[in-house]
């Protein structure tokens, strides 16, 4: 995607959505599923995930269960009741704010 600046705002609500269909999921491999879901035109980075994943977590939304996988510690991440329904406002907020953007692009009306 040509301006990262489009999904920033809309980091958190990805997350939540993963989250949402996966159950729990660690940082790299939703960074992996985003990169495969968009076909690499959304590339999240460590330094813009991480972050978010801690002040969602901060927040009461996420919950963090470690889990010993080969010799490492991994920190998987999964909603808590808060964050089921912060994923469904969230989703909402979005799908009314594309159904605006929708309507404006499309709008035959010019802008003076």
């Amino acid at each position: 995607m040509s301006n990262s600046k489009l999904y920033k705002g809309s980091l958190i609500t990805i997350i939540l959505k993963l989250l949402s269909e996966n159950d729990k999921m660690y940082g790299y491999e939703i960074t992996q599923k985003v990169k495969a879901l968009t076909k690499g035109e959304l590339n999240i980075t460590e330094g813009a995930l991480y972050p978010a994943l801690h002040k969602l977590e901060a927040d009461g939304v996420l919950e963090v269960e470690v889990t010993k996988v080969d010799n490492r510690l991994r920190k998987y991440y999964k909603l808590t009741e808060k964050g089921t329904t912060e994923t469904a406002n969230k989703l909402s907020e979005l799908q009314k704010y594309i159904e605006t953007m929708q309507a404006l692009v499309n709008s035959k009306t010019r802008l003076a």
